[in-house]
């Protein structure tokens, strides 16, 4: 399994709408809640949120590599999860 880092920023409705459709996943699959999620807030750690290439929030990263940004969809969001797995 491979480590998904998301960048998020308190009061972003589209952070609230990626945290209730991970939410949806993690029922829906229960395997993705064995991937090591790290969340970082980038108002709270902007030091390290400032080491990474992106603009915009929700960001996920899986090992290193950013794989979506921004203004997702739970397909998105899954296809980052199955390319955790």
């Amino acid at each position: 399994m491979k480590k998904i880092l998301m960048f998020k920023m308190t009061g972003c409705p589209h952070c609230a709408r990626a945290f209730r459709d991970m939410e949806t996943l993690f029922n829906e699959k229960p395997a993705y809640r064995d991937i090591p999620l790290e969340i970082v807030d980038e108002v709270e750690n902007p030091d390290y949120a400032n080491q990474f290439d992106y603009y915009y929030v929700p960001t996920y990263y899986v090992d290193g590599k950013k794989m979506a940004e921004g203004v997702l969809s739970k397909e998105d969001i899954r296809a980052v999860f199955e390319s955790a797995l």
